[in-house]
């Protein structure tokens, strides 16, 4: 892949977590209590559901950010395929299949760059090989 390709598509993925952690940071407490009520038909008690969405606007922000800034990358990576691991095992306890392929979209993209991190060569990343 080269890397103007692999920048483009990390650039994206990047940019999308960043915006969706960003948005729902501004409104922190409001996203918690809709999400909360969306896992209220869920078999998953509120003791879990309750920390996590107030983590989850911090996971995507934090993914984003490193993403976008190719900082971190290999790791960044993982974390975000992670996180949409666990976000398509909640959509799956409440039922909500739309969201599924959204969910799939995003695993695929973090598990296609991980396995061309080695192209991840316009990047903070690099910059810190070159000062060792």
């Amino acid at each position: 892949m080269n890397n103007i390709a692999y920048l483009l598509l990390r650039l994206g993925i990047g940019i999308s977590m960043f915006g969706h952690g960003l948005v729902r940071l501004t409104k922190l407490q409001k996203f918690s209590e809709w999400l909360v009520g969306n896992f209220k038909k869920s078999f998953l008690p509120d003791f879990m559901v309750v920390p996590f969405s107030y983590a989850l606007p911090f996971a995507e922000f934090l993914v984003g950010l490193f993403v976008v800034l190719g900082l971190f990358t290999q790791q960044s990576l993982t974390a975000g395929g992670i996180v949409m691991l666990v976000l398509i095992f909640g959509s799956t306890t409440i039922e909500n299949w739309d969201a599924l392929p959204s969910q799939l979209i995003h695993l695929a993209f973090f598990a296609v760059l991980l396995h061309f991190v080695q192209s991840n060569s316009v990047a903070l990343d690099q910059l810190k090989k070159q000062q060792l």
